[in-house]
């Protein structure tokens, strides 16, 4: 079976060979470093590595990588960067780890002793709003803005990042997600302004001048002291999306499989931001405006990550149309594997959950990662249902014998159940 069938088995909860994804999404991809470092392994060509999402600083796979590792999903590439950049006129850039990679056209920073700053929208006139410490390998937002009125709060301020897209968007948009369906894998696709109060994209890293509710901290106190202000929101928010979602629709068809919906994280590493019952007051009936959109217009299946503890939440996440669920932290309190499987696995795809990527893969010794990864596609892979990817992005500094003993286990189990 070729990839994209295995990946179609999987997501149909069908047994058979446990599918690989690595570099596909923004939370199950690959630090530049790792690529540039698994590249060297399967001695392939020298290159830069193209960093596609600079914020994370993760590295796009090309295809001579997909192969060598067997994975069996693609990404259309992305359009734009979290820092409101094209990815296009790509252009050397030394990291301050002194690796060569390439970055969008627009990537402007200012370099000094307290690290690496970058500019939105390459606009050197404007306050930076991203900032990798020094001895950083990746960027976190900066606070920006003059605060907020209280009494003057406008959720048209919050929504500045949000509108329709365009027709050359949609265009282009078909035209990457053919070039990655050449691969012969399934294709993982994205869609514009669906990620409902993800802190990531709260501070709005790729606005000029960003105004409304920024601060990471004060989000998460509205969500608890202003709902009636992110009802407002998400309502406004979600019908843009659903609106443009008709529009991309016909024009994508079959030419992805999956799609992206939200990162919004509500877990921790023991327990969860808000209770069952506020996701279902004052998430999930906009989650499900989308989602019932995606299904009633496709035949896409909707992708949904949310880091942590969050066993709680996955009759709330099948609830609201959600397919699949990603990273599947296992080492959070309630997220034992063999559970989630027994309760959940008929109705949730995980995507994720193949190996621990705080202790395990970084901190371990291949022979751990190895049997952790035997262990885990054992337990998720029964009757489909289980797309194989580390929990989370792989990050740098994992030693690369780590990492291909990940990609080598994987392989072996396959071996054995053929």
């Amino acid at each position: 079976m070729d990839s994209k069938g295995k990946v179609l088995n999987a997501l149909s909860h069908k047994g058979g060979a446990v599918p690989v994804d690595l570099g596909a999404g923004g939370q199950t991809g690959l630090h530049c470093t790792c690529v540039a470092q698994l590249r060297d392994h399967y001695g392939l060509e020298e290159r830069p590595v193209k960093v596609h999402e600079p914020f994370q600083m993760l590295g796009w796979v090309d295809e001579d990588l997909q192969d060598a590792m067997g994975v069996d999903v693609a990404a259309p590439m992305p359009g734009g960067t979290m820092f409101g950049t094209a990815n296009e006129n790509w252009k050397e850039w030394r990291t301050p780890w002194d690796q060569v990679v390439l970055m969008a056209g627009g990537f402007e920073t200012l370099e000094n002793e307290k690290g690496v700053f970058v500019y939105p929208q390459g606009d050197r006139s404007v306050e930076p709003s991203a900032h990798m410490p020094d001895g950083g390998f990746f960027f976190d937002a900066t606070s920006r803005g003059s605060g907020f009125d209280e009494d003057e709060l406008d959720v048209e301020e919050n929504l500045e990042e949000f509108g329709p897209v365009s027709d050359e968007q949609i265009q282009n948009m078909r035209m990457a997600a053919d070039e990655a369906g050449k691969t012969g894998r399934a294709v993982f696709g994205g869609l514009p302004g669906t990620a409902l109060g993800d802190v990531a994209l709260v501070p709005a890293v790729q606005l000029k001048a960003p105004k409304g509710i920024r601060d990471v901290e004060e989000w998460y106190v509205s969500t608890a002291i202003r709902q009636d202000y992110i009802h407002e929101l998400f309502e406004k928010q979600s019908q843009i999306a659903v609106e443009n979602i008709k529009r991309i629709a016909p024009v994508l068809g079959d030419s992805v499989d999956l799609v992206f919906l939200c990162g919004t994280d509500f877990g921790t590493q023991s327990g969860t931001f808000c209770s069952p019952e506020t996701f279902r007051e004052l998430w999930l009936p906009y989650y499900r405006k989308m989602t019932d959109c995606i299904h009633e217009l496709t035949n896409w299946k909707v992708f949904k990550h949310s880091c942590g503890a969050v066993e709680t939440f996955m009759q709330n996440f099948i609830d609201a149309g959600v397919d699949i669920i990603n990273p599947v932290q296992c080492s959070a309190t309630g997220m034992d594997p063999k559970a989630l499987k027994a309760c959940y696995g008929d109705k949730l795809v995980f995507w994720g959950g193949g190996v621990d990527t705080q202790k395990t893969l970084p901190f371990g010794t291949p022979e751990e990662v190895r049997k952790e990864v035997l262990e885990r596609c054992k337990t998720f892979s029964p009757n489909g249902g289980f797309v194989f990817n580390a929990v989370h992005n792989v990050q740098a500094q994992t030693p690369i014998e780590n990492i291909v003993a990940m990609i080598d286990a994987v392989k072996e189990f396959n071996k054995r159940q053929s």
